[in-house]
């Protein structure tokens, strides 16, 4: 399956959704929107990966790269899903340390759950 990333605008920060699967032969196009999105002046993203389906260690990779990439430039990547797999997958690895996953994007705004801001 192919990835799809549409990306928006939220208080200061970019937004991208991808969906598909984050593997070998897509994870470039990823690296290449969030990387572009650095380049332009926004270091601070939000990657929604609520859609994708399947990441295997490229599409790991690509997500420590973006990690290191936002983080240089002093801004920082943070993930949502609640996809059990893609927990698991984190926590096995150990990257869950550095990438936490929120449960959704309003969750990444608003992490006490109240609303208010």
């Amino acid at each position: 399956m192919d990835l799809v990333v549409q990306v928006t605008e939220r208080d200061g920060w970019a937004v991208a959704r991808a969906s598909g699967d984050l593997d070998l032969t897509t994870g470039p196009r990823l690296r290449e929107t969030v990387v572009g999105l650095v380049v332009e002046g926004q270091p601070r993203v939000v990657l929604d990966l609520q859609a994708v389906d399947f990441i295997d260690s490229t599409g790991l990779g690509v997500l420590v790269g973006l990690l290191k990439r936002t983080r240089s430039q002093g801004g920082d990547l943070r993930l949502v899903s609640t996809r059990p797999g893609l927990r698991k997958i984190l926590e096995l690895t150990g990257l869950d340390r550095a990438l936490p996953l929120a449960a959704s994007v309003d969750a990444v705004f608003d992490p006490s759950g109240t609303g208010g801001t």
